[in-house]
């Protein structure tokens, strides 16, 4: 993170099927998963794809906040063979712009 105000506190809404929106506050390196994510769309994000230290640890904390992300597991070649994940959005999630919480 070349710049930490760029990664400030953001305000992001979810909008669950079957659920009213909700509003979630997310800052740092899980806000930069979740605009990851939000960029990805469908196809997701992997831990090869969009290289970050602890891709598990910001789903797991998006997840806490009420973030609905599938997780996918996905067989990969090569000299270290084997599963990655592949993250998901499962509901449209928007950025509340010039929002901050």
């Amino acid at each position: 993170m070349a710049d930490c105000k760029q990664w400030g506190r953001a305000l992001f809404t979810v909008k669950s099927e079957g659920s009213p929106p909700s509003s979630v506050a997310v800052s740092g390196r899980d806000r930069w998963a979740l605009e990851c994510l939000i960029a990805a769309g469908e196809r997701g994000c992997t831990p090869i794809d969009t290289p970050g230290p602890r891709w598990s640890g910001y789903v797991h904390n998006l997840r806490n906040l009420g973030v609905p992300i599938r997780t996918v597991t996905e067989a990969h070649e090569g000299p270290f063979a084997g599963t990655h994940a592949r993250y998901v959005l499962c509901a449209p999630v928007e950025r509340v712009e010039g929002a901050t919480a």
